[in-house]
C-alpha cells in the first residue's frame, strides 16, 4: 500500500469540498428555480403614468397569478382569485399579521361549511399599488401561507388578462 503525499491528501480534501460546494449551489439554484415556478412575481415592477399605476403579473406554471406583496407592511404571497368575493386569509397567517377579529361568518368551501370571521386590512400592497381599508375574511379551513386576493381588493382596480399576463391598473387622483 502506497502512502499519499501531503499534496495528494490536500488535493482529495479540496476535491471533496468542491463537490460539496457544487451540490450546495445546485440545491440553492433549483430551490430558487422551483420557487420562481410557483411565484414568478416575487419582485414586482410598477409603471407609473399620468394618473395611474400599473403592475404586470406573469402566470405560474399552473396558469395561476401568484405575486408577493404586503399586508399592513408584512410580506405575504397572494393568489389572485376573481371567483372569490373577498380577500381570504388563512387563520394562522391572520394571527401572525395581528388582524382584528370581526363578527363571525359561516363560510361555504369546497370542503363544506366552516366558521371564520370578518376583518379589515388597513394597507394591502402589490408593487406600487396600495389599497386601503380592504374587506377580508379569515378562513380557518384555508391552509398554507397564500392569501386569496378576491374581488373586495380587485374591484378597486382595473385588470386585464391576455395569455399568461395580467395587468393591474390603479387610477390615482392627482
Amino acid at each position: 500500500m502506497s502512502q499519499q503525499t501531503p499534496g495528494q491528501r490536500a488535493g482529495r480534501v479540496f476535491l471533496v469540498l468542491a463537490w460539496c460546494a457544487a451540490l450546495f449551489l445546485a440545491t440553492r439554484f433549483f430551490g430558487q428555480w422551483e420557487e420562481r415556478q410557483q411565484n414568478p412575481n416575487v419582485v414586482l415592477t410598477s409603471e407609473q403614468g399620468d394618473g395611474f399605476i400599473e403592475v404586470k403579473l406573469a402566470s405560474n406554471a399552473q396558469g395561476h397569478f401568484v405575486a408577493s406583496g404586503h399586508i399592513n407592511g408584512q410580506p405575504v404571497d397572494f393568489m389572485l382569485d376573481t371567483g372569490a368575493t373577498d380577500v381570504a386569509i388563512p387563520a394562522e397567517l391572520a394571527e401572525r399579521l395581528k388582524l382584528e377579529e370581526g363578527f363571525g361568518v359561516t363560510l361555504s368551501t369546497a370542503n363544506g361549511l366552516s366558521q371564520g370571521y370578518r376583518t379589515r386590512i388597513d394597507r394591502l400592497q402589490l408593487g406600487d399599488i396600495v389599497l386601503r381599508d380592504v374587506r377580508a375574511l379569515v378562513a380557518p379551513g384555508l391552509h398554507g401561507e397564500q392569501v386569496l386576493l378576491g374581488m373586495s381588493a380587485l374591484n378597486k382596480l382595473e385588470f386585464t388578462q391576455r395569455g399568461g399576463t395580467m395587468l393591474l391598473r390603479q387610477t390615482t387622483n392627482r
